[in-house]
């Protein structure tokens, strides 16, 4: 470990500079780095993710991050579920019954025009439609509803203009690396350190197992392996940072879902990005955990979204889970005085 790494060891305020939440331009000077270089993180643009999970693999081979079941969920191609201590990089697979463009906002979805039916996909046939994707598109300016294989009152597979009814929704999801991390102020044994990257990174050989991290994550991304209870999580590839690389996932993905780079210029370049979706006719593309002003400060590795948060499985307002210690621990201090005072009546009244 490098000498600004081991003074980031320290945990609680003093580790934030004395900041629970609220704006921090310098999170690694706030932790005790001197003459750090600029913070650094992940923009990943879910608009143009693929789902070929080469971060995950990426992620794999090269912090050795253990098998994890590869379970399907039986919802979808996603196999790998979740984020865990074993897969510190997920892609998730969402499916919904609308086209790209022109989409409003929510987690259901409800039929087309003229589909008929209660809203969301239940009583849509996804495999009788995915049947009828090679049938010829209708002719321009016909209705929808009167496609091949689509009775009047259904909903085609194929639109007018040749879209499909159905899209995937594909975003890589990681270790957000908050400004204010409730992982590193609530860890007792220095374990979890802020890097001089402004990064967030977990030294597995003096963790204890003692979970509190867990639950302190508003984001529930760190988590335990059940064979000796450590807990892990994504590094940003802390060890390549220091030679100069960038992160293995970001290296890996073939569409430049994942950009890594300096903090600060990810943000201009994702504003650009989203001003383009506009432009294009994507209304619902949306920055998700870039705002400094936020609950948790701003995340090191936030997103463009093409849906509401929630569709992604992820908090609408995050919130550092330790921001409220101090009134806390106010709180306790004087129900303690009132409970000691209490008993000091007592005895006192005895002596009488």
């Amino acid at each position: 470990m490098t000498d600004t790494a081991a003074q980031a060891g320290d945990t609680g305020p003093s580790a934030s500079g004395g900041l629970l939440h609220g704006a921090q331009p310098d999170v690694a000077g706030a932790a005790g780095h001197r003459d750090h270089p600029q913070r650094v993180g992940f923009f990943t643009d879910t608009s143009i993710c693929i789902g070929c999970k080469a971060c995950e693999v990426a992620c794999k081979e090269w912090n050795a991050v253990p098998e994890d079941g590869l379970e399907l969920t039986g919802m979808s191609y996603d196999n790998s579920q979740g984020l865990s201590a074993s897969t510190w990089r997920h892609v998730a697979f969402i499916e919904q019954r609308k086209p790209l463009g022109s989409q409003e906002p929510g987690v259901a979805h409800g039929p087309a025009p003229g589909a008929g039916g209660t809203e969301g996909m239940g009583d849509f046939d996804v495999f009788a439609a995915a049947g009828r994707l090679g049938a010829t598109a209708p002719e321009p300016g016909a209705p929808a509803g009167d496609g091949p294989g689509a009775p009047t009152g259904e909903i085609s597979p194929i639109a007018p203009d040749g879209r499909t009814e159905l899209r995937w929704l594909m975003a890589s999801d990681v270790c957000k690396h908050c400004t204010h991390a409730a992982c590193l102020d609530v860890c007792p044994t220095g374990s979890l350190f802020r890097t001089e990257f402004g990064t967030v990174v977990v030294q597995e050989d003096i963790c204890n197992g003692c979970g509190y991290c867990v639950p302190a994550c508003p984001y529930g991304v760190i988590d335990q392996r059940k064979d000796d209870g450590r807990a892990w999580k994504c590094t940003l590839c802390y060890d390549r940072l220091g030679a100069g690389m960038e992160p293995a996932c970001a290296k890996a993905c073939p569409t430049d879902s994942i950009q890594f780079g300096p903090l600060d210029e990810l943000r201009e370049r994702a504003s650009a990005r989203v001003a383009q979706l506009h432009a294009a006719g994507v209304p619902d593309a949306r920055l998700y955990g870039e705002d400094p002003e936020d609950g948790v400060g701003g995340d090191g590795a936030f997103f463009l979204l093409l849906d509401e948060p929630e569709a992604y499985g992820m908090p609408p307002d995050p919130v550092v889970t330790t921001r409220d210690l101090p009134s806390m621990w106010r709180h306790a201090a004087v129900a303690a005085a009132a409970m000691a005072a209490g008993m000091a009546a007592c005895f006192a009244g005895r002596r009488r």
